[in-house]
């Protein structure tokens, strides 16, 4: 397989302080401070080394409770997220942890005979060979599966990989039973992202029995549609889909095997490319699809499942590193920003499952031992990989595809090359609104010549302006590319600025009713503090009132300097009542809106 981009080792990439580092960190604390035993207790229960006869008073409970028919799936996501934070930061408190877990659950698989390894029983996947209704046996079992091969892969956790080979027997011998026909009824019944699974223990072992395992996982009737350009998303569960094509993603890069891509590259179409998406990224309502740009009648409480925006954003990832296009990492920049941050507090790391587009809506935040539900599971892993998505290698050169403020160590043929990327907080470099600015410093232990890539965004607004040393440079990229630069390096400073202009984001079937944009983060207008509304929504759609001009001059800049950062704030001008606008990934409690009807002024009566 031949990648456009190549990843980079996440210990190679440090953090630095700001909003990302932040949220890391808070994802870091929750993630440790949940009890070891709480986490394996369903693991436990299945191995019948565990069986209280009341509620334990500490026991992790909502999806994770022993009456669950999914118990035990937030420990794949778990172990996931401690694999990455481990990756990218040696974290040795996580490790030992983490270590520990993989042991029980090792331990718990040789209570249950040698092969089991999930926190459910195995008579769900007998039920779920006979048609009896059971909720998602398998995508409990994958989720364990990808944390145990994350441990592996990320951490070196020999154990985890071995507990995985010893498990897969187990479905080779259960899967052989059916026909093609009785195979694919199973398949129909959310599997998750079982192929990965499967594609990512063939691509470490290349065992035959493993490969027949991706051939048993082949989702037919959902590929070959796809393949043929049927729409075969609208108004179906988006989350059960999704995991599937992360599955033939990772099939196409360990057999090579073309069939698989398309599959991808079709599913983006269907999903993406010909579907459309709320101005944040996401899609989805009530966790389905919508139809193709029809987003208008879904707004609702329940639009953009998380699980749907970290999915999809990985999705996007594997395209990204197979082609090379901005585009993608666009994509995943707009869902970073009004997904991931947007969808997690930021001062307990909880999730709230759904972010609401319907005007007057609240974010209902989960609990951190009560609730479990799947996106709980994603935002642990959403808000721990930020490190492995900043850099990339194309060839012997090097590629800036987000701007997260970090520290990366990069070996160059044989020289050690520090880079330090940082926002660029002066006044006149930043000019707020209409910029933003970064700084990357390159430091290399002689001089090495080497081309630096990094991405114009989709939302530059004019031509960018690239200096190094103070020397402006001939830089150009149109929006959504990579511009570069090509010289010896040694001790160099690069000064980036990306022209911005807030814009506005019509719905694509009615386009008066727009949100509002800051370069790619999403403005929330605050319509009252949700605690003084009792927990209900606020029912009544706020439509701001413009004249012939654009609607962004409705807004001013509001409250956008603090000490030596700049912050994004506006308020509304000339409204009969007039409010703030602040990024959605700021809104907590409060009763927001996101789209709002744009009418003229001599309208307003």
């Amino acid at each position: 397989m031949n990648e456009t981009f190549r990843r980079l080792s996440e210990h190679q990439v440090k953090l630095l302080p700001g909003l990302f580092k932040n949220r890391f960190d808070v994802n870091r604390s929750y993630v440790l401070s949940l009890k070891t035993h709480n986490l394996l207790q369903n693991h436990y229960l299945e191995a019948g080394l565990w069986g209280p006869r009341v509620k334990p008073e500490d026991a992790h409970w909502g999806w994770e409770s022993p009456t669950c028919q999914i118990r035990g799936e937030f420990l794949g996501h778990w172990l996931s997220a401690a694999a990455h934070i481990i990756a990218s930061t040696g974290d040795l408190e996580i490790k030992g942890k983490a270590d520990f877990i993989v042991s029980e659950v090792a331990r718990c698989q040789e209570e249950n005979g040698g092969e089991w390894a999930a926190p459910i029983p195995e008579k769900y996947m007998e039920w779920l060979g006979r048609g009896k209704t059971v909720w998602a046996p398998q995508c409990t079992v994958h989720r364990n599966m990808m944390g145990l091969f994350d441990m592996y892969a990320l951490t070196g956790n020999s154990q985890a990989l071995e507990i995985l080979a010893r498990w897969a027997r187990w479905f080779v011998r259960w899967s052989s039973q059916f026909t093609r026909d009785q195979f694919d009824n199973i398949l129909d019944v959310e599997t998750g992202g079982m192929l990965e699974s499967w594609a990512d223990l063939f691509g470490v072992t290349g065992e035959k029995e493993h490969y027949e395992l991706i051939k048993r996982y082949d989702r037919r009737r959902l590929f070959d549609p796809l393949l043929a350009g049927k729409d075969m998303l609208t108004n179906m569960h988006a989350n059960t889909t999704i995991p599937e094509i992360h599955g033939a993603a990772r099939a196409w890069e360990v057999t090579g095997e073309e069939r698989w891509r398309r599959v991808v590259e079709a599913y983006w179409r269907c999903a993406v490319t010909d579907r459309g998406y709320y101005c944040t990224g996401g899609q989805t309502n009530g966790e389905f699809w919508t139809s193709p740009n029809q987003l208008s009648t879904r707004l609702g409480d329940k639009n953009q499942e998380h699980c749907t925006v970290y999915h999809m954003m990985r999705l996007a990832e594997y395209l990204l590193r197979w082609t090379g296009d901005a585009s993608y990492a666009d994509y995943w920049e707009r869902n970073l920003y009004n997904g991931s941050l947007a969808q997690q507090h930021p001062e307990t790391g909880m999730v709230t499952y759904f972010l609401p587009m319907r005007s007057g809506s609240t974010k209902k935040w989960g609990t951190p031992t009560n609730d479990f539900w799947c996106c709980h599971g994603t935002i642990i892993q959403a808000h721990s990989v930020f490190p492995n998505r900043i850099f990339y290698e194309e060839g012997a050169n090097l590629v800036l595809s987000q701007y997260i403020p970090c520290q990366l160590e990069w070996d160059c043929h044989g020289t050690s090359v520090s880079l330090i990327l940082s926002e660029n907080t002066h006044p006149e470099a930043n000019r707020r609104p209409g910029s933003r600015a970064y700084v990357l410093k390159i430091t290399c232990r002689q001089p090495e010549e080497f081309t630096l890539k990094f991405r114009v965004p989709w939302w530059v607004s004019s031509s960018l302006e690239v200096a190094v040393n103070g020397e402006i440079q001939a830089v150009t990229g149109n929006p959504s590319s990579y511009a570069q630069l090509q010289r010896v390096w040694h001790n160099d400073t690069i000064q980036i600025t990306l022209p911005q202009i807030l814009t506005t984001c019509p719905l694509p079937d009615m386009p008066s009713t727009v949100a509002f944009m800051e370069g790619p983060v999403v403005l929330a207008g605050v319509l009252g503090d949700g605690n003084t509304q009792h927990g209900t929504e606020i029912l009544t759609e706020k439509t701001l009132y413009r004249g012939a001009g654009d609607p962004t001059t409705i807004l001013i800049p509001d409250n956008d300097r603090e000490f030596t950062r700049w912050r994004i704030g506006y308020r509304t001008l000339g409204q009969l009542q007039n409010i703030r606008f602040v990024p959605l990934y700021e809104i907590r409690d409060e009763c927001y809106a996101v789209y709002f009807p744009i009418l003229e002024q001599y309208q307003q009566d």
